[in-house]
Order: C-alpha cells, then sequence, then structure tokens
C-alpha cells in the first residue's frame, strides 16, 4: 500500500469543519475558540499529520533548508562540525541537507548545482582541495544567494567567514617540537591553494624562524587531495625519509594527514618518537587510544559549526540586503601527548 501524508482535509472531514477552520487552529489564529484549536490539535497529534513542507515553502518562498559542502564527512573535524550546524539549524526549524566533495572540484560544482536545484534557502561551504575557480560559487553569490564559508574559505567573495587561527596552531605545534629538543622538522600541508595550507605552513616557517632555522623546501611537503589518498602520502613521507639529515620530526596539517601519516611510519618500522616525532592537526576523539597517543592540535570544530549557521540565518532572514561581514578566528589548543 502507498503512503499517503495526513493532510488538512482529512482533518476537516474527520471532525466535521471547514479546511479553512483547521487550517487557522493549527495556524493558533485568535479567531478559533480555544475548544476548537484544542480538538483539531488533539486529532492531528493522533494521525501524526506534519505540514507539508513543500506547500509551505511555496507560501513563504523559503524551503527553511540550508545546504553543507564538506570534503569528507567522515573526517572527525567536519563530523563536529556538521554536529554544530544541524543543532542551530534545528533550534531554528531549518532542515539540513549536507554533501561531500571527496577532495573533487568537479564534485563540489555538481554537488551545488543539485543544491540550488532543490531550492535551499543558503549555503555553508568549506570548499574542496581541487577549487581555484570559484565561478561557480561566484555567480551564486552574485545573484544574492547566501553563502557562509567556514574552515576552508576563499577571500574573493565578499560572504561571512569563519575559521581558526591556523597560523598560531601551527606556530605553537612546531614550537612544542622546538622546545623539544628537533632539530630537524619536516611539515606535510594540503595543498597550496587552500588558505588553510599556506596559514600553517606561515606558522611553521615562522617558529622556525625564531629560532633561526631557514627550512629547505625539501622539508615541506604538500598533499594534492590532503590526505585523503593514503598513497601521496607514502610518497611524501618516503621522500622525506630520504634525507639526509633524516627529520627527526614532522608536523602534519591535518585530519587525514596526521592520521595517514602515522600509519606509513609504522608500516615502515618508524618508532613515534624514537625515530621520528609526530605533531598535527586532529580533531579525532580515539587519538588518546592510538599507540603512542597523538599530539595534536585540536580545533573548535562544534562551536565553528555553530557560529557559521548562526551568520548564514542572519543573511538568510535578513530583510534588507546585507553589506557588512564578519570574519571569526576562533583559537584552536595543543594537546600534548607521547609522540612528540
Amino acid at each position: 500500500m502507498k503512503f499517503e501524508a495526513a493532510t488538512i482535509k482529512d482533518i476537516a472531514i474527520a471532525l466535521g469543519l471547514s479546511t479553512s477552520t483547521v487550517s487557522r487552529a493549527l495556524r493558533d489564529s485568535h479567531e478559533i475558540s480555544i475548544a476548537t484549536k484544542q480538538l483539531v490539535l488533539e486529532y492531528a497529534t493522533r494521525i501524526n499529520y506534519h505540514p507539508n513542507p513543500i506547500a509551505l515553502s511555496l507560501k513563504e518562498k523559503r524551503s527553511r533548508s540550508i545546504g553543507v559542502i564538506v570534503a569528507e564527512i567522515a573526517n572527525s573535524f567536519f563530523s563536529q562540525a556538521i554536529n554544530g550546524i544541524e543543532s542551530v539549524a534545528k533550534d531554528k526549524g531549518y532542515n539540513v541537507m549536507i554533501s561531500q566533495t571527496h577532495e573533487s572540484f568537479d564534485k563540489e560544482v555538481m554537488t551545488l548545482q543539485y543544491l540550488a536545484s532543490r531550492s535551499i534557502d543558503g549555503l555553508l561551504i568549506s570548499v574542496s582541495s581541487g577549487t581555484e575557480n570559484l565561478d561557480h560559487l561566484k555567480a551564486l553569490h552574485e545573484r544574492g544567494f547566501p553563502i557562509v564559508f567556514f574552515d576552508r574559505i576563499v577571500e574573493e567573495i565578499q560572504t561571512h567567514k569563519v575559521m581558526v587561527d591556523n597560523f598560531r596552531g601551527a606556530y605553537d605545534a612546531t614550537l612544542h617540537l622546538i622546545n623539544k629538543g628537533y632539530k630537524h622538522i619536516a611539515v606535510i600541508a594540503g595543498p597550496e591553494n587552500l588558505s588553510i595550507s599556506r596559514e600553517r605552513i606561515a606558522g611553521y616557517r615562522e617558529a622556525l624562524a625564531h629560532t633561526r632555522v631557514k627550512p629547505g623546501k625539501a622539508l615541506i611537503k604538500y598533499s594534492r587531495y590532503a590526505g585523503l589518498q593514503l598513497q601521496e602520502v607514502e610518497q611524501a613521507v618516503s621522500q622525506l625519509l630520504k634525507l639526509r639529515p633524516r627529520p627527526d620530526a614532522i608536523f602534519t596539517a591535518s585530519d587525514k594527514l596526521t592520521t595517514n601519516c602515522m600509519r606509513v611510519l609504522k608500516s615502515k618500522g618508524i618508532r613515534i618518537p624514537q625515530d621520528i616525532a609526530l605533531v598535527g592537526f586532529s580533531n579525532s576523539d580515539l587519538i588518546e587510544l592510538l599507540h603512542p597517543p597523538l599530539t595534536v592540535v585540536r580545533q573548535p570544530a562544534f562551536e565553528m559549526g555553530q557560529i557559521a549557521t548562526n551568520l548564514l540565518l542572519q543573511l538568510i532572514e535578513s530583510k534588507k540586503p546585507v553589506k557588512e561581514f564578519e570574519r571569526k578566528i576562533l583559537n584552536t589548543s595543543l594537546i600534548v601527548q607521547a609522540s612528540s
């Protein structure tokens, strides 16, 4: 049997009322008596009646849905950010449509087109590692479509942006390694086109500059897919291990790079931290269970998701065009454990 949702007409027939009376009762109109409202609401609850979201969106000219585009939902940072997004959206009566790019620019374009065709009211996006051409985002933005960038931002589009202090997080991690006595510190970051990669490399360089150490180019490796592909991390680690002197510590600049770097080092029989220390960005809840437990730069992902969503809903619900935008920069925290 095909499922059919209960309608206002069903309630009206069952209670012997007009559809307009039922509709006004459900909207808590002052024109309807308290007794009739109670009768309608009790019956609506009993038959599990819910307003038709499509009909509501046509009436309000709003879908009460927002789109979210991230690189990978399984990534602990993004999953925590999504939890923050949903906590705010649900409280404000919005649905959330989530898509992932798997670091593919083409997938990002296709996903954005799909979400826009579903009449979402606005978009939260952390761009893919392959995103250099911004035409797909600019086209929507120029038509007044609300967009908020979080984590991986782009400067060319003027809107709200929410991120962490990537420079400081990388600086603190590198300085920690320096203070622990490590002399040859390598770094593996995401692609150079990403804002977070450039900022984290800059923090790494600045920490080394305080010790008057200028890192050679061979100590800095970039990952086109931000660690999502294990073979890329294997190649970077293998190149570092061939250097003389060999690095005695590695700083990894993203969640996937950190865990996959640890995986590669162990597969090669490298002891952590006895042979090479490891410090990286990670929001995984399992770092304490690893052997050894990882020293990580942790980001306030849940809070970032909440702030970004509130800013997006402000854009969506504003009665006039918004011309002043906020740039929210959140602090990271360094959690020191046995890997360094």
